[in-house]
């Protein structure tokens, strides 16, 4: 398998391969993509060797049995930091690419909103007074949002423009969160709890 140069972004199916590869079938690439994306929303920051550690956690595994995977998850982590704390809210949601059917991708959508909720809500941030009210309104909505199903979308055109709106508004959510929790004071490191 080979993981992206520095100058492109991993994608969904190299993190599916990563997963594939260390035999985890419970957690898809969004999840854990957006899990990722909450815990960093909320504050938190982790040495590589503590976000292995917890991705192992989260995955129910003893320890990543490839170089790649260590490799793979790290540069996932260096990613959708640096995506995060760009001027240009280019943060891309690891889903399957837009070839996909309109229902996976609206699957993978709610995984990795889902995803996100758990990770921002470990540091205790969804009960947090201080949010503004507008943060507490995205993840009310995000909530909701994390329960989208799938089973009813077909691929027309009228789902495929919704989908392409929830996204924005999920992209746009997690970026407000971050900018909101992540003020240049508050950046201290904290060590997140396991998923289960």
């Amino acid at each position: 398998m080979t993981l992206a140069q520095h100058d492109e972004l991993l994608t969904f199916d190299q993190i599916a391969n990563v997963l594939v590869s260390e035999e985890v079938l419970t957690v898809s690439p969004a999840e854990l993509h957006g899990w990722l994306a909450g815990q960093l929303a909320s504050g938190a920051r982790l040495t590589p060797d503590l976000w292995l550690k917890t991705v192992c956690e989260l995955l129910e595994l003893s320890g990543l049995s490839h170089e790649t995977s260590k490799i793979g998850l790290i540069g996932l982590y260096q990613q959708t930091l640096g995506q995060l704390e760009s001027f240009d809210m280019g943060l891309s949601m690891l889903r399957p690419d837009d070839e996909s059917p309109v229902h996976q991708r609206t699957e993978a959508l709610g995984q990795w909103t889902q995803g996100f909720m758990t990770g921002f809500g470990y540091q205790g941030k969804q009960t947090d007074q201080s949010l503004s009210a507008e943060a507490k309104e995205s993840l009310t909505d995000l909530s909701q949002i994390a329960q989208v199903s799938s089973e009813d979308v077909e691929d027309t055109d009228e789902a495929e423009s919704d989908l392409m709106q929830l996204e924005e508004y999920v992209r746009m959510a997690a970026l407000m969160l971050f900018a909101e929790c992540n003020k240049p004071d508050d950046t201290q490191e904290s060590a997140p709890q396991a998923m289960h």
